[in-house]
């Protein structure tokens, strides 16, 4: 089982290199900032921090030089994500109608006795709304892999060569975070995992989220919009029974015990862990352990700490 190290948001407050230190990580780190988009050649500091050979592995730009290449990929990338963004946008009128009311019920002072039914009922009723898009999703998925399984895109497999000759060289895998679909979808063409084999991975931000069974894109006040969280895609499976929110401070209302027990309950049995400036977690493919402190949303809708395992 490779060592998986999850942080807090790196901007204000970098600390990757004490995890580094901790680990005895010493060779060349493979980067992914992909989902940065535009800055993604950006890892001077990350350079400097960290006090080792960075090598960024350019996944965005490499992704897009394989799409130039092969246009067929190009094409059959692009119509499965125009469905999928159609089918977000279907699943949140569902989900609109179906979260407000579970709130409501979480706040009742109706009989206790007939109110526990009734709210157990609504919180499952969001869960099958989750599963049942994520169940459509994967199936977006199955036909994208079946309608290029059997081509050969040699732009592609050029880039995922020369990745895996960095990789090859290199002591640990850091993935930052920035556009989670933008860098999950590059994981996931890449392959990224298998080309990495058992190298540590220590991610942050979007990073950790891509890392996880489920993705959930969540902000209680958005500039626009609902602000209701909402199941975007399955990730990389590299983890389980945990779902990071990063910036968890600053999107969720976590003095609001409503909202978080909606959160929790809703998303359980995975644990709900903030990831905030200065928090570590480590996974040895059993348990989760706070390095650094850390937090976790109970069912009952208050913010514990998350304690070693």
């Amino acid at each position: 089982m490779r060592p998986l190290t999850l942080l807090g948001p790196q901007r204000l407050r970098p600390a990757l290199v004490a995890t580094f230190d901790r680990l005895d990580i010493t060779g060349q780190v493979a980067a992914i900032t992909a989902g940065w988009q535009e800055r993604e050649a950006e890892v001077d500091e990350m350079r400097e921090h960290l006090g080792r050979p960075v090598v960024d592995l350019m996944l965005h730009q490499r992704c897009e030089q394989a799409f130039a290449a092969d246009l067929e990929l190009f094409q059959a990338h692009r119509q499965r994500q125009d469905q999928l963004r159609k089918m977000q946008r279907l699943y949140r009128y569902r989900l609109d109608f179906m979260i407000q009311p579970a709130r409501e019920l979480l706040l009742s002072t109706e009989d206790p006795e007939l109110l526990v039914a009734e709210q157990e009922a609504a919180i499952a009723a969001l869960r099958q709304l989750d599963n049942q898009h994520l169940d459509r999703i994967a199936v977006v998925h199955r036909e994208f892999e079946e309608r290029i399984a059997d081509q050969q895109f040699p732009g592609l497999e050029r880039q995922r060569a020369e990745v895996a000759e960095i990789l090859s060289g290199s002591a640990a895998l850091a993935i930052a975070g920035g556009h989670v679909a933008v860098l999950l979808n590059r994981l996931r063409l890449f392959g990224l995992l298998e080309l990495a084999g058992d190298l540590p991975v220590i991610a942050w931000s979007a990073g950790a989220m891509a890392l996880g069974e489920r993705i959930v894109l969540f902000h209680d006040s958005p500039p626009q919009g609902a602000g209701n969280a909402e199941v975007m895609d399955h990730g990389l499976g590299l983890f389980r029974d945990m779902l990071p929110l990063p910036h968890a401070r600053r999107r969720l209302r976590l003095d609001d015990p409503c909202r978080v027990q909606l959160f929790a309950r809703r998303f359980a049995p995975a644990r709900c862990i903030p990831l905030d400036e200065g928090a570590e977690i480590s996974w040895d493919g059993e348990h989760w352990r706070a390095e650094k402190p850390a937090q976790i949303l109970h069912l009952d809708g208050h913010v514990g700490r998350l304690e070693a395992a």
